[in-house]
């Protein structure tokens, strides 16, 4: 039996059906769960977890950063649960009952309230007297060190209300460099302007390290022709303070840490000295304050008072206010000295106590009147005998007779005046026992007479 070709194709296609079906089966037997039961070792119930777990998309974390364009997610806020207030509830104990307590019952006790202190005010020292219109004006002029001098000097002027010190310093200053500040006719223009300016006081050097120009020509310094230089222009700023007729007080640089910079700072104050001291000037010389035993840079030392304080600040060259007080010391001594000769400081009268225009001259002291008080207490009082005198000793001479060397002899034979008479050797001891060598004959009585029995 003969089929034909489309017979044939769809014969093909059953019998491709026929063959996929059983298989279809198998598999849906293998893997269908709904067919398997619950308590079956085949179930893939847990593969399937397992396989959600691996496969399972994951979490996005919290970003911690965002561009600028970008908006961030407002974040809920959850509130907080309250807590009911905290209530304090103050424990009972048993107090004893007070015993000669008034106003309370039994058992209960009874407080006292005790009056509070009043407070205290505590006591400030007197402040210094203000310097309204004082008629003496102390000038510093100089370089930064001068600025620290101008301090120390204020404060020990501090008391006196007729005295202000002006501080007229120039920090990168000094006498080499005429275009940072001409010093000569910087003095001049402050004098003509202020006639109240008593006294000066000049402190340079710690800028003068460098070379110095003078017309068209630049000079080394230290050199013969830089020291020349530099003595000429001290010259004309002690002119300036000569020509106005003001006394001037030339303080010298003290040392400082480096130690190139210290040899420099001694030559340059050898030079100050010298046009200074030619000029009929003072020069003070404060090296000696700011040294060791050994002469040599310190940053500590004693102050004014005798204490061991720090003198330098921390670069090794300026001062510290107990150091600025101590330079300032030196220069004071030679200050007040000048004022003393000029007149300037007077010195202090006892204050007397006047009877007011209003009370007559025998109304007695009044209670404000402190200074009266005190005069009538000690006109009461018995007087004391007077201490004896003390005894007069003879004044020493400082040397004795001064004797030529090579005049001529005035006694015989050499000897002294006052010497003694030289007595004879009548029994020979001296002759037998330093001649001769014989032990002297013992005496009775004597260590050397070892008689039994002695005597």
């Amino acid at each position: 039996m003969a089929f034909a070709p489309k017979q044939i194709a769809v014969l093909a296609l059953f019998a491709l059906a026929a063959c996929l079906t059983p298989l279809q089966e198998a598999r849906a037997q293998w893997g269908d769960s709904y067919d398997v039961p619950r308590d079956s070792y085949y179930a893939p119930r847990r593969r399937a977890a397992r396989e959600d777990r691996r496969y399972a998309p994951q979490q996005e974390a919290p970003r911690q950063f965002y561009w600028p364009w970008e908006e961030r997610p407002q974040q809920q806020v959850q509130p907080q649960p309250q807590r009911p207030p905290r209530t304090y509830v103050r424990p009972s104990h048993p107090r004893a009952p007070s015993i000669g307590s008034r106003g309370g019952q039994e058992g209960q006790t009874v407080r006292r309230r005790t009056p509070a202190a009043a407070p205290s005010v505590a006591r400030q020292a007197p402040p210094a007297p203000t310097k309204i219109s004082p008629n003496v004006q102390v000038a510093v002029f100089g370089d930064s060190l001068a600025s620290y001098l101008a301090k120390g000097l204020d404060d020990a002027f501090r008391e006196n209300a007729d005295v202000a010190v002006v501080d007229r310093s120039r920090g990168d200053s000094g006498i080499v460099r005429k275009d940072v500040v001409d010093w000569p006719k910087a003095v001049e223009d402050y004098l003509k302007t202020n006639p109240k300016v008593a006294y000066a006081l000049f402190m340079v050097g710690v800028n003068d390290r460098q070379a110095i120009r003078e017309g068209g020509d630049s000079f080394e310094p230290l050199t013969d022709k830089w020291r020349e230089v530099y003595a000429a222009r001290i010259d004309a700023v002690i002119k300036v303070f000569t020509d106005h007729k003001i006394p001037l007080v030339w303080v010298g640089v003290p040392p400082v840490r480096f130690e190139m910079l210290t040899k420099d700072l001694a030559t340059i104050n050898d030079i100050a000295r010298e046009r200074v001291q030619k000029a009929g000037q003072t020069y003070v010389d404060i090296w000696p304050g700011f040294v060791d035993d050994r002469n040599r840079y310190t940053a500590t030392g004693p102050d004014l008072d005798g204490q061991r304080a720090t003198l330098r600040t921390a670069d090794g060259i300026h001062f510290t206010f107990p150091g600025a007080r101590k330079a300032a010391h030196f220069a004071d001594i030679e200050l007040k000295r000048l004022m003393g000769a000029n007149g300037t400081l007077q010195p202090e009268q006892p204050t007397v106590a006047t009877v007011p225009s209003g009370l007559p001259a025998d109304a007695g002291p009044s209670l404000d009147d402190s200074s009266a008080i005190d005069r009538k207490i000690t006109a009461m009082l018995p007087s004391l005998p007077e201490p004896p005198g003390i005894p007069s000793l003879p004044v020493k001479p400082a040397a004795g007779p001064v004797i030529p060397l090579g005049r001529a002899e005035i006694s015989p034979g050499g000897a002294l005046a006052t010497g003694r008479p030289r007595e004879g050797d009548a029994a020979g001891t001296v002759e037998r026992t330093l001649q001769r060598g014989t032990a002297p004959m013992p005496q009775p009585g004597r260590a050397d007479d070892f008689k039994w029995p002695p005597g």
